[in-house]
């Protein structure tokens, strides 16, 4: 991996931009179809959630926030799910949040590695379903029971369980990749 100034926006971020959010609003897609948790407000096991966390993760902040917002409004459009910004929002931040691992990562090649890479994903998950479940107190008026209950707790969790699981598998492959291509 290249260093980079950690805020860098330029052509080849543009591209894994478009690349992260494309793929993260098919899979989102194909798993709000099939994946609806019961009882939940249009919550969704979502192992596609790796995504912007991955992208935040090995390209940056920016990237990250790209990914899970644009690719979140894209799934949610397919879906027929509409356009819910608070959730879109909450999905870029997981992606942003996910890219401060890269202030203390320059490969990841260590276990040290890959665990500041879940901790970062984790706080990302926690703080950008948090704004997206307490935003549906303002939105459509849910009381707080609700919001933890149907929104924050189911959302968070499988995120959380989808994300840690497979942010390593994917780091591990994308690391293996560019050694072997040496970038």
């Amino acid at each position: 991996m290249e260093k980079r100034s950690f805020w860098a926006v330029g052509t080849r971020e543009v591209v894994y931009m478009a690349i992260g959010a494309a793929l993260y609003g098919v899979f989102s897609w194909i798993f709000n179809i099939f994946l609806v948790i019961p009882g939940t407000a249009n919550v969704a096991v979502r192992p596609a959630v790796v995504l912007p966390l991955f992208f935040g993760a090995v390209f940056g902040p920016w990237v990250g926030f790209f990914t899970g917002f644009v690719g979140n409004i894209i799934g949610d459009l397919l879906s027929g799910w509409g356009f819910w910004p608070w959730w879109d929002l909450g999905n870029g931040l997981m992606g942003f949040f996910a890219a401060f691992a890269l202030l203390s990562v320059k490969e990841y090649r260590t276990g040290r590695d890959y665990a500041i890479a879940e901790i970062w994903a984790a706080i990302g998950v926690v703080i950008g379903m948090g704004i997206a479940s307490l935003s549906e107190m303002w939105v459509s008026g849910a009381d707080m029971r609700a919001v933890i209950f149907a929104n924050f707790v189911p959302a968070a969790a499988t995120d959380l369980v989808n994300g840690l699981i497979l942010l390593p598998i994917l780091l591990a492959a994308y690391m293996a990749v560019a050694r072997r291509t040496g970038r």
